[in-house]
């Protein structure tokens, strides 16, 4: 059963339709402890193989030491625009077992870690917030600054915060709103 009205003529939720990346964020918007543990919430929703749930976050709130320890690593592309988010997340899947080297945890952990951030990411838009996910920063960096285990991987991050501007009101790398068409996107159908 789903929670939701389906319409007469299914349609894309609006969120989603009008989702894009942000490359700037209003430096005095501050998130509170509460729409944090809200994000953390989605993700800990999120479906997972097993129910295995091979997520984990680092959580740096602009201001904090999390978020001072975090933004030194970020690249130079990065390093523009995601300082000024409101709180940045490192998403770290689980992909190995703890003590082997090749012992796959979960050969789903990164779709799965993928999962939990597409559910922060609508999330986030339901409290006001924007998200820019990336990958544009130091891995091992973050890895050693935050003592990450070998069975863990530092594996994207994602920027939260209100947009500055609207969707293609700047260009920049990754942040275009064209999508490939349905037929682009389907393999089979019938």
């Amino acid at each position: 059963m789903t929670i939701c009205d389906p319409p007469v003529i299914p349609d894309v939720h609006p969120a989603l339709v009008g989702r894009f990346s942000p490359v700037g964020f209003d430096p005095t918007i501050e998130v509170s402890d509460g729409q944090i543990d809200s994000l953390l919430d989605a993700a800990r929703h999120a479906p997972s193989a097993g129910n295995s749930q091979p997520w984990q976050f680092i959580v740096g709130r602009r201001g904090g030491d999390a978020h001072r320890r975090i933004v030194r690593h970020l690249a130079r592309s990065s390093s523009q625009w995601a300082p000024s988010a409101s709180v940045l997340f490192v998403n770290l899947a689980h992909t190995t077992v703890e003590g082997t080297d090749d012992w796959e945890y979960s050969e789903f952990a990164r779709y799965d870690l993928g999962q939990a951030v597409a559910h922060m990411t609508i999330q986030g838009l339901h409290l006001g917030l924007d998200a820019h996910q990336f990958r544009a920063f130091d891995r091992s960096g973050i890895t050693g600054e935050f003592s990450v285990p070998a069975h863990w991987e530092v594996t994207s991050m994602t920027a939260f915060g209100v947009s500055t501007h609207s969707a293609g009101e700047i260009r920049s790398a990754g942040t275009s709103r064209e999508r490939a068409s349905r037929a682009d996107i389907t393999w089979a159908r019938g």
